[in-house]
């Protein structure tokens, strides 16, 4: 790989992406559009920006990798990603953007007409952020080094300048434009190299070195609890995302988040069949990439290693584009939804506070991306996912379709998915477990989600029943403003993202 071709692909995506950052400040002007962008984003624009937040360093670095690693086990982890947009869409999506609010601590305290729940999940969310963001920084970091030379922590700064920088120069309505075009930037990459990697071997008749049912590391298959619990993670645990969730306050009405919804699913269904294709052209061409120690690698490496020359050096350059801009995307969907949440609850909800929360929730998590070590991209996101469905989600899903919710409830669910699947996490991490469940580690802890959202629902709807004297009196309106569909707006016709 050339070092000098893929320092100037990070330049580009980062110069381009401060562009674009900046001329959304000339548009951004209130707190509306600092939050939300003033709820005007089309369709279009906003599954394209999701797409572009969502898509992250799992998503296109990890998942080819764990193909690489272990087949089809993996495929569980782009169906999973996909499906839980069809939940957002049949469960959360317009009830969401009917609510109102600005954050998801908004929609709690909103719903359930309590300040302690919304500083509970206040917490929650800022704490899911940034685990979120970790596996960003380190994905950078990796990029950097396998493809410039570089030290690896110059992947994970620049990534938090240049957030930082396009954050505070416009919030919502800025990072709406760079996320959209880093989607199709992230696609672009990915396909492009592939495609051409694919019309290379075929037009040289190359043979595959492996069959693809063989597994190149030797690892043992995933079992049937590894999978069901993989999968309840990533379902349940898109619905509480909060860069994702933010995305639906800024559609002009619930229609339009509907409308969004179907769109994000089109477009990650395409997305997801190009590190697909990387992971099993690899393990049927390059299944030596798997014993390098560094599989997240193998969508970077792949180019050089199946074309070569030139040409490759050019394709590796692509790709590490892509990857950058997978990772500024994501990192900056998240800075927004957490400065959003900070800002209000702690600096007072000003445009200034705004920024300033953006630079405190960028840096925070770079801290403890240098204090820890880079895990399988595709498994520590995975392990973020079975936290928020053990927290964020059932408080959201309960929230907007149980009347029987309470204050007390809610907090005892959120606290109790919260310490189980924690627990969980922190002695998997401390016994150096697998995505399989292996080492000293049992699988149930590995993964814990099949067992922890089902305690947290639990725990909410029981307590809630016995504290049934605290649902609020305003909850009859609330539920009404919730699943009262609204006509779309005249405006919904209209074009762009503005």
């Amino acid at each position: 790989m050339n070092a000098g071709l893929a320092i100037t692909a990070v330049a580009v995506v980062s110069l381009a992406t401060a562009i674009i950052g900046f001329y959304g400040l000339r548009i951004s002007r209130t707190t509306g559009d600092f939050y939300v962008a003033s709820r005007t984003v089309r369709p279009w624009w906003n599954a394209s920006a999701i797409g572009g937040e969502y898509l992250s360093a799992a998503s296109f670095l990890g998942v080819a990798g764990l193909i690489l690693l272990s087949g089809t086990d993996a495929l569980w982890f782009p169906v999973g990603y996909t499906a839980g947009y069809l939940m957002l869409l049949l469960f959360v999506a317009a009830p969401l953007r009917r609510s109102g609010a600005y954050t998801i601590p908004d929609f709690t305290e909103a719903r359930l007409s309590s300040r302690t729940v919304r500083r509970v999940t206040s917490v929650v969310v800022v704490m899911v952020g940034w685990l979120y963001i970790v596996p960003q920084l380190h994905g950078a970091a990796l990029t950097i080094q396998i493809s410039t030379g570089l030290p690896s922590w110059v992947g994970s700064v620049s990534v938090v300048v240049v957030v930082c920088l396009t954050v505070v120069a416009g919030g919502m309505r800025s990072i709406t434009f760079v996320q959209a075009f880093q989607y199709w930037l992230k696609l672009t990459a990915l396909a492009v190299p592939i495609l051409f990697i694919i019309f290379v071997l075929a037009g040289n008749g190359a043979e595959p070195q492996s069959l693809p049912a063989v597994n190149p590391t030797d690892l043992a298959p995933a079992g049937l609890y590894q999978n069901v619990s993989l999968l309840v993670a990533l379902l349940f645990g898109t619905l509480g995302l909060p860069h994702v969730l933010v995305r639906f306050y800024t559609n002009p009405d619930g229609h339009s988040a509907r409308r969004t919804t179907l769109i994000v699913l089109g477009l990650l269904s395409v997305f997801y069949l190009f590190p697909t294709a990387y992971g099993l052209v690899a393990r049927m061409y390059a299944p030596g990439l798997a014993r390098s120690g560094q599989p997240d690698a193998m969508v970077l490496r792949l180019p050089g290693e199946l074309v070569g020359g030139l040409p490759g050096d050019l394709l590796s350059a692509l790709v590490v584009a892509g990857a950058f801009a997978a990772f500024l995307s994501t990192t900056s969907g998240l800075v927004v939804s957490l400065a959003g949440v900070i800002s209000q609850d702690v600096l007072g909800g000003s445009v200034r506070g705004f920024r300033l929360a953006a630079v405190v929730s960028a840096v925070v998590p770079l801290g403890f991306a240098f204090m820890t070590g880079s895990l399988a991209l595709a498994g520590s996101v995975g392990l973020v996912f079975a936290f928020t469905a053990s927290t964020v989600c059932p408080v959201l899903l309960l929230g907007i379709w149980w009347r029987g919710l309470t204050d007390t409830g809610a907090i005892a669910g959120m606290l109790t998915g919260g310490l189980l699947c924690g627990g969980a996490m922190i002695v998997g991490s401390l016994s150096g477990a697998g995505l399989s469940g292996s080492g000293q580690t049992p699988a149930w802890l590995a993964q814990p989600a099949a067992w922890s959202v089902p305690a947290a629902f639990a725990v909410m709807v029981i307590v809630s029943r016995a504290t049934a004297h605290r649902i609020p009196a305003t909850m009859p309106r609330t539920m009404t403003r919730l699943h009262t569909p609204e006509r779309p707006l005249a405006t919904e016709r209209g074009s762009g993202g503005q």
